[in-house]
């Protein structure tokens, strides 16, 4: 199984190009994965982390071969300070007056209170893609309320990686880089304990997160049926662990479909109880 090889301590490729600059610890129950994409000598960093995380995500780039300087882009899918919070520390690294930060205006709004030094540039006024020089094409798909106004998910597509922001994000105290969900989880009952492994169950993991982070059940069956459109070599999330086998996605989507009570429901029936 490709997790027992991985040194969380290094970078890891996980597409051609794509490489997982994160930070793990398995005392975490929750991890925040930074994307960096490379084609022909120019980067962008997608969800860059946290301002504690910095070292370890810089360091890691570099590792990749890559020079700061050749970060052109960063892309921030939403909002929140695990993705943005070192915008300010990616800046004075990468010293470039060419930097430009690229997300939803919805979401630009905010970030410029992390800084307003970058250019900010609002996807929906790219056309909805990134092209690098090389011609390689990021595409960009709204998913509104999933879980904030301004949410996206960006799709490579040479690669057919997705990279999906807070959706398929998981709580998990049993982390490994790549799921270990499987054929078998599709039908299976949620619970603690996964009756196969005996670790925690991912599954569990991931529909808690959904219940408690996304707005309402109608904003994220919105979100995986415009996900279900595209032909996906494997899902890379912003929390939890990358979805990299068809029975994965489709255990996690049946299962995320299934969910009764998301975001306001959730709390209310909570409340009520």
């Amino acid at each position: 199984m490709r997790n027992e090889t991985l040194d969380y301590s290094e970078y890891i490729e996980i597409a051609q190009g794509v490489y997982w600059v994160g930070f793990a610890d398995e005392n975490m129950g929750l991890h925040c994965n930074p994307y960096l994409v490379v084609d022909e000598g120019e980067a962008v960093l997608i969800d860059s982390g946290s301002r504690d995380d910095f070292s370890t995500v810089m360091l890691k780039i570099l590792r990749t071969g890559t020079s700061p300087s050749q970060i052109k882009h960063l892309i921030y899918q939403h909002y929140d300070p695990d993705l943005c919070a070192n915008i300010p520390h990616m800046e004075a690294m990468i010293n470039s007056d060419d930097l430009k930060i690229i997300s939803h205006r919805e979401n630009n709004l905010f970030i410029n209170y992390y800084s307003a030094k970058s250019p900010k540039l609002c996807i929906e006024q790219m056309g909805m893609q990134f092209e690098f020089a090389s011609g390689r094409r990021l595409q960009f798909i709204r998913t509104p309320y999933s879980h904030s106004p301004g949410s996206f998910v960006t799709y490579d597509t040479k690669t057919k990686v997705l990279f999906s922001s807070d959706i398929f994000g998981s709580y998990d105290y049993n982390w490994h880089l790549y799921t270990q969900i499987d054929e078998r989880c599709i039908d299976c009952l949620v619970q603690e304990v996964c009756p196969y492994t005996n670790k925690n169950c991912q599954i569990e993991g991931i529909c808690n997160f959904h219940k408690h982070n996304m707005t309402s059940k109608r904003a994220l069956i919105y979100a995986l049926e415009k996900i279900e459109e595209l032909d996906i070599s494997l899902i890379a999330p912003q929390h939890g662990s990358i979805l990299h086998t068809s029975a994965a996605r489709k255990a996690v989507i049946a299962h995320l479909k299934a969910l009764i009570n998301v975001g306001i429901d959730y709390f209310l029936e909570e409340e009520n109880c």
